[in-house]
């Protein structure tokens, strides 16, 4: 990872570490009194073929003992009152802050992948995950509505799995190779501000619709 890019995810870890401590911790409570434990989801993710790493989020959905997979509409009916909240305010996300303290992941960069999806595309995520994974970036920003749409549709894990294979991992995976290409710290920065105007509308437009 570029020094600059890792000074400027420590400077984004420590500001915001001060910003969300008081309302993350409030979460958390309302989170345990509301739908108890546990309140973090831990799940592997992959930062580059055959470097595996645990990547932490706050659980959304009620418990199962079925694990994996992508999120399709054959979850959707796990998804909690709460946890749709915590979603649409993008608040599930905060505790990667810890993946990217550690150096996991940067605050920009491709989503991390499943280990099935690299395992199964080594040719397009040996050249993705040269850059560091991130919690946002431009396929997340770009595709995020298409790519939920899509999933919602999908009735089963055997057919969610076949469109975000066939119609969601070229396209992200084109969209992530252009970030890589055309990387530099403003375009961090334009994607890190492009992402907070992003959850303001979804919170409080789309969230109003819901």
């Amino acid at each position: 990872m570029r020094l600059s890019k890792r000074i400027l995810d420590l400077v984004l870890v420590i500001i915001l570490s001060v910003i969300l401590v008081v309302p993350f911790s409030i979460m958390l409570v309302v989170m345990y009194f509301k739908e108890g434990l546990p309140l973090f989801y831990v799940a592997e993710r992959m930062r580059a073929p055959g470097r595996p790493f645990l990547l932490w989020k706050l659980r959304t959905m009620t418990m199962s003992g079925k694990k994996g997979g992508v999120s399709g509409g054959d979850k959707a009916v796990r998804i909690t009152p709460l946890g749709a909240f915590i979603r649409r305010a993008r608040m599930d996300e905060v505790p990667q802050l810890w993946n990217v303290l550690k150096g996991e992941m940067s605050f920009v960069g491709p989503r991390p992948p499943l280990r099935e999806y690299v395992e199964r595309f080594p040719d397009i995520y040996a050249e993705v995950l040269k850059s560091p994974t991130g919690i946002t970036g431009l396929a997340s920003l770009r595709l995020h509505d298409r790519e939920e749409a899509l999933l919602a549709a999908c009735k089963d894990a055997e057919e969610t799995d076949r469109v975000y294979a066939t119609r969601c991992v070229p396209v992200k995976a084109r969209l992530d190779l252009i970030y890589q290409k055309n990387w530099s710290l403003c375009f961090d920065l334009a994607l890190i501000w492009e992402t907070g105007i992003a959850v303001l509308i979804r919170r409080f437009f789309k969230g109003e619709r819901g």
